[in-house]
């Protein structure tokens, strides 16, 4: 299990979060990130480079692999969560980290409080543990791809967390307040309240069944199945209200599987009251009586939804009330600021998929006219090379036949020079540089020179590294002997 220990992070200096940052940088396209690569990332001069993985290895935020593939660094856990905590803490939202308050199969939460006192909670997302790892049967944060780190599935998830968390809190339903997140890392309100499932005893179980049982109703209502409705998952106060929390795996109702996780939330509601308060009632909200009344699943794109449905939910959007649309667009442009993009969640507005979908029409059709053109210009070359091929076997053979007379012209030196062989003209056209084209050529230049320059001192701090690993490696043989 892996637990946050911030008493290193005020000791790490910039150069560490650079290269912590060139490993994650370097992770999206390789499993394990070379060094050459790492000190090229983070522009290190000369062995410093080594230096520093050297350091963050040593404290377990990355680390070294040597397989067949070849050797390289990869990004640990504490690495991920000392990055975010970076960048929080640059935002002013974390200045202190508490005790850890929770544990799930996918995820730790912590006690973290700003430079005012205010606590919060932290959620730190962590996919892989062994007790959680069927992601592609369970979730659908791969989609098209064939494999992805725990990583980034877990910044994916924390990310479709937190745009659940908003537009649920925009509109009203229990849940905790969002405040920010980053990466995997999510910061949300410090309830006051006990888990359902540490509650012995309650005064009126009919009634917080029934809130139960209202709140699948209106989520239900608002668009969304929340997949993992249980004890576990909802909190009650003093006050005897219910508050729901845990949101990756939420998906839409017109999800092909969205009746099977509806009437799986119900029934675990209902056995829990049945066996721990003995509790039991015949009335209980069925799939087919959902009526929706809001398309928040269409408006983050929940999973379930196809562009049929979310063209019918931008259709009712356009035929509602004034203030929703007011609601909607403050709940995107929240997310705007707070740096959900398409790349990290995947999850886009129908207007953005639409641009997108034209920009791909035209960029096909543009291509297709351009495939054409190309093909009707080959042939029209084609033809041409074949004539001028004929003609060419006739001078040929002439020349031979006949023992061709050359002509005794002396060499033009000027632009234009003839050739006697095929009687071809050539025009050579000299190009009158102005001062503007000189300027961009010396623009080029200088800028190709430091460039160079740069990457000689990257290879050389490299070069002292191998050299370095070299002569270590020469004592342990002659140790070995």
């Amino acid at each position: 299990m892996v637990k946050v220990n911030v008493t290193l992070l005020r000791y790490m200096s910039q150069e560490d979060f650079r290269v912590l940052t060139a490993v994650e940088m370097g992770m999206k396209n390789h499993e394990t990130v070379p060094t050459a690569l790492v000190s090229q990332i983070a522009s290190l001069k000369h062995g410093g480079c080594h230096k520093v993985l050297k350091e963050l290895v040593k404290n377990k935020l990355l680390v070294y692999d040597n397989n067949r593939n070849g050797s390289g660094y990869r990004l640990s856990y504490p690495g991920y969560d000392y990055l975010a905590l970076k960048a929080l803490s640059a935002r002013d939202v974390v200045y202190s980290v508490g005790n850890q308050i929770g544990v799930g199969k996918e995820s730790d939460i912590y006690i973290v409080a700003d430079e005012e006192g205010v606590q919060y909670a932290m959620k730190l997302h962590r996919l892989g543990r062994t007790s959680f790892r069927k992601i592609k049967e369970k979730r659908d944060y791969h989609k098209h791809r064939n494999n992805a780190s725990w990583l980034y599935l877990s910044r994916i998830a924390a990310a479709k967390e937190f745009a659940f968390m908003k537009v649920l809190y925009d509109n009203g339903y229990p849940v905790p307040r969002p405040v920010d997140f980053n990466r995997h890392c999510v910061i949300m309100e410090l309830v006051d309240a006990f888990p359902l499932y540490h509650v012995n005893e309650l005064k009126n179980p009919g009634q917080i069944y029934s809130d139960c049982m209202d709140l699948i109703d209106r989520l239900a209502s608002f668009g969304f199945v929340h997949c993992d409705f249980n004890e576990f998952n909802l909190l009650i106060n003093n006050e005897g209200e219910v508050i729901v929390i845990d949101f990756p795996q939420m998906v839409s109702i017109d999800h092909i599987n969205a009746p099977m996780y509806f009437d799986r939330d119900v029934q675990c509601i209902r056995d829990f009251f049945n066996r721990k308060y003995g509790f039991e009632s015949k009335y209980y909200p069925k799939y087919d009586d959902i009526k929706r009344k809001y398309d928040l699943d269409v408006q983050i794109s929940a999973s379930g939804c196809t562009k049929t449905q979310k063209s019918s939910g931008e259709r009712r959007r356009e035929n509602s009330d004034g203030d929703e649309d007011d609601e909607f667009e403050k709940f995107a442009d929240g997310l705007r600021h707070k740096g959900i993009s398409q790349k990290d969640d995947e999850d886009g507005s129908e207007a953005s998929d639409t641009e997108e979908e034209l920009e791909q029409s035209e960029s096909e059709s543009e291509q297709e006219d351009e495939i054409e053109s190309e093909s009707i210009k080959d042939q029209n070359e084609e033809e041409l090379v074949d004539e001028i091929d004929e003609d060419l076997e006739d001078l040929r053979i002439d020349n031979k036949d006949n023992k061709p007379f050359r002509d005794n012209h002396p060499k033009q030196k000027d632009d234009v020079t003839s050739g006697q062989n095929n009687n071809v003209t050539i025009v050579k056209k000299k190009k009158n540089f102005t001062e503007a084209d000189i300027r961009e050529k010396m623009k080029k230049h200088v800028s190709k020179t430091k460039k160079d320059q740069h990457r000689r001192r990257v290879k050389k701090g490299e070069a002292s590294v191998a050299t370095k690993q070299k002569n270590e490696n020469k004592f342990v043989i002659k140790d070995s002997w």
